[in-house]
Parts: C-alpha cells; structure tokens; sequence
C-alpha cells in the first residue's frame, strides 16, 4: 500500500494586509511536529449595564471579538522524536528552529514596520488568516552549555481580515443601508425591525416610511423598505 506523507501544519507569511500572492514570503514555517490538538476561541462582548434598584440583567449586544486560534508544538534538539521534520539548514539546533519561527510570525519586518501578516494551512480543513497576539516560550531541556535542547510553544493567533473587506461585510447588513424585504405569513412588523435595527424603537419610522395604516396584520408578499434610520427622529 503506498503510504503519505504527514501532513504538516504551515505558517505562510505577508507583507500585505490583503495576503496578496507577490507579497507573499518566499519560504513558508512548516511546524517540524504537529500539535496533538488545536483550540479556538469565540467571543460576543456584552453590555451588563443594569439599572438602579434592577436585579435582573439585560445585556446587549456590543460586538464580535475577533475569532482565536490556540497552538501548542514543540521545538527538539534530541533527534529522539519519529517523524520530526527538522530545517532545512545545517544548522538543526533549537535555538536556529526557534529564530526562524520569530522571523515569520513575531520580529518586526522592516518594509511594513510591523510583524508580517500570516495564514496557517493545515491540509484543507483549517485555514485562518492571522496575526500573532500572544507568544510563550517554555524551556524545558538544556545542553551542558546552557543551550535549550527543547522548549514547548503556546502561541495564539488573532483572526485577521483587512479593513475594506471588514467594511464591504458589515455594510451588507448595516442598518445604515436600505433593505428591502417581502413579507411571509406570520411575518410581524416588530420582529422584521428588530432583526434588521437590532431595535424594535424604529418600528414607527418603518410603517411611516411604508405608509402601512396599521402595524398589524401585515399581508404576505407585500414588500416592505426599511431605510436608513434617523436616530434622531421620534421612534
């Protein structure tokens, strides 16, 4: 039977914020040992604000971290690991494996004055376009001399998209846009302006804005606008 080659996970790094192809960096960081497990983080920050004398909460929505992806991987001097891909280079110890890691994803890259933009491959399942946010180093064995033999890393990586791609998206669904929605039976005009405004205060501008006589009953397949809102005006 033939057999395949382990798939190691890889670091590509870039100049650009877009990860454009020609500012891409021309050798990639393979890690030499893939981590046993990998973990992400989401978050969704909350307003926690109660009133005086309130005892319950009601808390409202702020905004969508950005998503984490939590590597821990090992860099080894012994040459007692199976399957452990050193670098390329004569020089195989752990502190060259341990520089040419900084150089891809922390050391400030003079062109950009910043550390390079990255994305990590590991086969087709996880690609995450990053930044790194947070780096430990543990140095766990050591030559006679001193020099680590290995150390174990804990790296988090911050979900990275560039700011106009961040805009096109929030701008698909700003409350700032007009959208325009046909109504379904049991479609309620409340319900329909909270999930476009987030807020069902705006209901009154919508029916006005649609000229509906009343905001109840509303009939199927109409297709109702709802505008830009005018956080100033009356709701």
């Amino acid at each position: 039977m033939p057999t395949h080659a382990i798939e190691k996970v890889r670091i590509i790094a870039y100049r650009n914020r877009n990860f454009a192809e020609s500012s891409r960096l021309p050798d990639p960081f393979d890690l030499p040992m893939n981590p046993e497990s990998y973990s992400k983080n989401f978050k969704v920050e909350l307003e926690n604000q109660r009133g005086h004398g309130n005892q319950g909460t009601d808390p409202r929505y702020n905004s969508t971290a950005p998503e984490e992806l939590r590597l821990e991987f090992i860099f080894d001097g012994t040459g007692a690991i199976e399957n452990y891909r050193y670098p390329d280079t004569s020089d195989k110890s752990v502190k060259r494996q341990l520089e040419l890691f900084l150089e891809a994803v922390y050391q400030m890259e003079g062109s950009i004055h910043r550390p390079n933009f990255l994305k990590i491959h590991w086969g087709e399942y996880l690609v995450f376009p990053c930044i790194l946010s947070n780096l430990d180093i543990n140095y766990q064995l050591f030559e006679p001399s001193g020099d680590p033999l290995r150390v174990k890393i804990s790296a988090t990586f911050l979900n990275y998209i560039a700011q106009e791609e961040r805009t096109a998206r929030e701008r698909r669904n700003s409350p700032d846009l007009t959208h325009l929605r046909q109504t379904v039976a049991g479609d309620r005009l409340d319900l329909m302006t909270y999930h476009i405004y987030n807020d069902t205060k705006y209901l009154l501008q919508v029916a006005k804005a649609n000229n509906l006589p009343t905001i109840r009953g509303l009939k199927p397949a109409t297709e109702l606008r709802f505008p830009p809102i005018d956080k100033t005006e009356e709701a």
